[in-house]
């Protein structure tokens, strides 16, 4: 963690809304969250092919700076290799705004 920033990767089709599984994210959206706000960074493109399955780690090769992942699902082979990369991983649904907004709450609760 870098001058104490958390990187958070959120699974996203369009950027509003945390909506896609990990292993068929094409899109990421990269936040940086410094302990009372976190601001978009960047967006990030995963090379997937739509219908297969088991692309997880073409995901997770994207985010491997990052600190926590936030996405609707991930199987049991992608949370093996999200944690095995030290990686923290959510599992939550909505729009990314509640989404952050319940992520800071969190934080902010188990730091009090």
């Amino acid at each position: 963690m870098e001058n104490n920033i958390i990187k958070i990767a959120i699974t996203s089709s369009d950027g509003v809304n945390l909506d896609l599984h990990f292993g068929q994210a094409k899109s990421l959206y990269v936040y940086d969250f410094n302990g009372e706000t976190a601001d978009f960074i960047e967006k990030r493109i995963a090379s997937i092919k739509d219908g297969e399955k088991h692309q997880w780690q073409n995901v997770l090769n994207k985010i491997l700076d990052c600190n926590v992942v936030i996405t609707v699902q991930a199987g049991f082979k992608s949370k093996m290799g999200i944690e095995s990369e030290g990686l923290k991983l959510i599992e939550d649904s909505g729009p990314i705004e509640d989404v952050l907004e319940r992520f800071i709450n969190h934080y902010k609760f188990i730091r009090s």
